[in-house]
């Protein structure tokens, strides 16, 4: 007897292929179980699906049979198939799409036989562990209250902490206590970036073995991701660590979620299914009856937002876990919030309205222990210093008592434009509207957009000028002038300082990060130079110094997420420093700007995050700005700007015919900031609803319409829901 299956597959939206297909089965199989099945004239790997939630099924001529059962992988469970459909659904994706670019790549190549080779060989032990807290970890009394708020309420949770506050510790004891309960449980522990993976995963690993735990990231091999995912997907695997991409990881006994440094815009994908991996942790743990905690010092203001609608519980630790317990102020109880809870009505209307804080759930005061913020207006100091002459000696002074520094310069390679004064000539990028930058280490200029890649010219290649010189700076500029300005400057011991540098062009070879860091932490560096990826997740005992170089830039920024993006940066660079408690009182944070009085740098100056938060959310709600409205962009890649725009034009006049335009609003379509890359010209058109649901409800027949238009001038068209970047 032939069984009917459906099945879904690696199509896109645009295919007409986009739910799941009709087969037959010699047996009877189970929603989620791996198939090969016939795909025009290839065999493809797909999953067998229930057809819920209205997905069209798509039914051949000729019902062809499948070709195998992945026999040795068990079935993908229902709510992660829920999880994909939401996803599919949510970012207007095809749902094969969303599902099979969630598994490894390697299972689409392997046969059964090497699959099976493969479980056998990678498994770790099932055998229940002894997960009871091992001596030596006593928890500050702010991490004790977080701990047992989040144990006694249902979240979702923010772990609002600042830097040095041990929120690192609050998740390995929120793991501890969860495995201890439920030996059998499984937890995933997400960060925003791969180089924060080694550290946290070196934590876990000394709390609870390696065996217990895998990692999931883009940076590993085929076989390696293969071999943590089957780990996970057999319940082997107690915890999971990885970046967005391990939303997806089959976990059948999923119990608890950790989302670290939720504010992070490496949560939000950016190509193929833009979907946000912070968002789907909130809505898988709820399919899976899991508990999620969302950390950070710096929370976006949605997250942010939702706590103070009620919809999230806030766990406030504003002290710095060295700080004395006698010093803490004496807590008090937040009150019981659920997920669907709403503002307490006894508010004012002001206060309702802008979501601000019931009085006994105020922000808590800063840690005196935090570092103390010191402006330097570059208006007063000489003309194009790199670093203000203050700044130099107070660099010294820490050089010179064994101390370490950290200079932030957000901007990598020598210099971002190369310029001949004689004809105005400038390195631009032949196929990006961008400069191509200055790299002095292999004198090339190099486009950090598409990757072009050439010897910096002897002359100008328009006039013959011989005199080219550079604007502006990047990391190896302030790294190669900071070791003039500070060689009179001596160690301890009588050696010269000791300068390093971390970017994107040190970290590129293969153990380059570890070495690196591994440098920093046993005392070789005393000056680290770096961009942001050495602001945030680094627990660095001896830096003293955090100076950042050149942060004007943002301030006046067409993005209106960028205040929030540079306040976060700011601030988590600042926590680098003063992190061992025996030097914190002299912890100093120095920036150097020509706006010494600008209001981002008042409230920074108190580290104040929640006026900051209230101030903006206060100017985004006047503008119906996210999160008091709902965005998606329709983004198109044409060989001209005016075949884009005359795309995104078409798309506007379509949707007027549809019934549920009337609640959103489509704006003029504009080119992208950088509106050329690689030779292809960007636009967009931004959708935006003061409600989601009105939204949702115009996105699907919206983009059937696009899909009818055919224009053959565009290259690509995307839509992105809830995009970060406008």
């Amino acid at each position: 007897m032939k069984h009917p299956i459906q099945v879904v597959v690696a199509t896109p939206q645009h295919s007409g292929l986009a739910g799941s297909l009709s087969y037959e089965s010699e047996q009877p199989l189970s929603p989620g179980t791996l198939v090969r099945v016939p795909l025009g004239s290839r065999q493809v790997l797909g999953v067998v699906w229930d057809g819920a939630d209205g997905e069209p099924v798509q039914a051949a001529y000729t019902v062809k049979s499948i070709h195998a059962v992945v026999a040795d992988i068990a079935p993908l469970n229902g709510p992660w198939r829920q999880l994909v459909q939401f996803t599919a659904r949510y970012y207007q994706r095809s749902l094969g799409e969303v599902a099979l670019a969630a598994l490894p790549p390697q299972l689409r190549d392997l046969d059964a036989v090497q699959i099976a080779r493969r479980l056998k060989r990678g498994g770790a032990s099932t055998q229940a562990a002894d997960w009871g807290t091992p001596p030596g970890y006593a928890l500050h009394p702010q991490q004790e209250q977080a701990l047992a708020l989040f144990n006694a309420q249902p979240g979702p949770h923010l772990l609002f902490g600042v830097t040095g506050s041990g929120k690192t510790e609050v998740y390995l004891q929120a793991v501890q206590q969860l495995l201890a309960r439920q030996p059998q449980a499984q937890a995933l522990v997400m960060v925003p970036e791969i180089n924060l993976t080694p550290q946290l995963l070196a934590r876990f690993e000394q709390r609870f073995g390696a065996q217990a735990l895998v990692s999931l990231h883009s940076g590993m091999t085929q076989p390696q991701r293969l071999k943590s995912w089957l780990a996970a997907h057999s319940g082997s695997a107690r915890i999971v660590l990885g970046t967005r991409m391990a939303v997806f990881a089959s976990l059948p006994q999923l119990r608890l979620i950790v989302v670290d440094e939720e504010h992070d815009p490496s949560y939000k994908q950016q190509e193929g299914a833009r979907y946000s991996a912070r968002d789907l942790a909130i809505y898988r743990a709820r399919l899976e009856g899991a508990k999620v905690l969302l950390g950070s010092a710096t929370p976006s203001l949605e997250t942010w937002h939702a706590c103070e609608r009620g919809r999230y519980t806030r766990l406030d630790m504003a002290w710095r876990a060295g700080t004395p317990a006698s010093a803490l102020p004496t807590p008090v109880p937040a009150p019981v919030s659920t997920p669907d809870s709403t503002p307490d009505s006894s508010q004012p209307p002001a206060d309702a309205a802008l979501g601000q804080q019931a009085p006994n759930r105020a922000a808590p005061p800063l840690a005196p222990t935090f570092p103390r913020l010191r402006l330097v207006d570059m208006t007063q100091q000489p003309r194009r210093a790199v670093a203000a002459p203050p700044l130099v000696h107070a660099l010294s002074e820490r050089i010179a008592r064994g101390e370490q520094s950290l200079i932030l310069l957000n901007r990598r390679g020598y210099a971002p434009v190369l310029a001949c004064a004689a004809c105005d000539w400038k390195s631009e990028c032949p196929q990006c509207s961008a400069y191509r930058v200055f790299h002095k280490s292999d004198r090339s200029l190099r486009c950090h957009h598409c990757g072009l890649a050439q010897a910096v010219p002897r002359a100008c290649p328009d006039c013959g000028n011989m005199d080219i010189s550079t604007l502006g700076r990047g990391t190896e500029q302030i790294e190669e002038q900071l070791g003039q300005l500070l060689q009179a400057a001596r160690r301890p011991d009588g050696a010269p300082p000791r300068i390093l540098r971390m970017d994107a062009d040190t970290t590129r070879p293969k153990g380059a990060l570890g070495q690196q860091l591994a440098q920093v932490h046993n005392g070789a560096v005393d000056v680290l130079v770096g961009t942001q990826m050495i602001a945030k997740g680094h627990d660095f005992r001896n830096i003293t110094l955090v100076a950042a170089l050149d942060a004007d830039a943002a301030l006046f920024s067409s993005d209106f997420r960028a205040p929030e993006r540079l306040f976060a940066l700011l601030l988590q660079a600042a926590g680098r420093g003063g992190r061992d408690p025996a030097q914190s009182a002299r912890a100093e944070m120095w920036l150097q700007t020509r706006y010494p009085r600008h209001p981002l740098f008042a409230a920074l100056r108190t580290q104040d995050f929640a006026r900051f938060a209230r101030d903006q959310l206060r100017e985004r709600e006047l503008a119906a700005l996210p999160p008091f409205s709902h965005q998606a962009l329709l983004r198109a890649e044409a060989r001209s700007q005016d075949q884009a725009q005359a795309f995104l034009r078409a798309a506007a006049d379509a949707a007027q015919t549809l019934a549920d335009y009337a609640p959103v609003s489509l704006y003029e379509p504009v080119p992208l900031a950088v509106q050329r890359v690689a030779g292809v010209e960007r636009a967009q058109l931004l959708v935006e609803s003061s409600s989601r649901a009105a939204l949702q409800r115009f996105l699907p027949p919206w983009q059937r319409q696009l899909h009818g238009l055919r224009d053959k001038s565009v290259l690509r068209w995307a839509i992105d829901v809830d995009p970060l970047a406008i």
